[in-house]
């Protein structure tokens, strides 16, 4: 992959994760960390524990996604780091340039993600 073309991902990549980062901050009052929000929203809990319960759980699971995001994000920038970016992770081939421009966090061509797909019941693993 040229240096051009390395540097577009790369700062696709980079302002990808700071938005992130930044809507993560957002959603959180501005903190980043879980015990600051989890002691925040204990505090401002409500009566009914049931709702508590379901918005803490709502809350759990964004995060366990964000961060999955952060982790593919930083992946993809060691990837063209080592000069490995773009290339599939099954079959080596180059991955199409506008897939990885829809999402430069993929990891496979879009046949061995197909397959990958295939193998796991039609499940989006990390880096779709």
């Amino acid at each position: 992959m040229s240096m051009n073309i390395s540097e577009t991902f790369s700062d696709q990549l980079h302002q990808m994760r700071a938005e992130l980062l930044a809507q993560i901050r957002g959603q959180r009052g501005g903190r980043i960390g879980r015990a600051e929000s989890a002691a925040e929203a204990r505090e401002n809990a409500s009566d009914d524990w049931a709702q508590a319960d379901a918005e803490r759980d709502l809350a759990f699971a964004l995060e366990e996604r964000e961060s999955a995001e952060l982790v593919a994000i930083d992946a993809a920038l060691k990837r063209i780091a080592d000069g490995s970016f773009g290339l599939c992770l099954d079959c080596g081939v180059q991955i199409a340039n506008a897939r990885l421009h829809a999402n430069p966090t993929a990891l496979r061509c879009v046949a061995c993600q197909a397959k990958a797909e295939q193998a796991q019941g039609g499940v989006h693993p990390a880096g779709y």
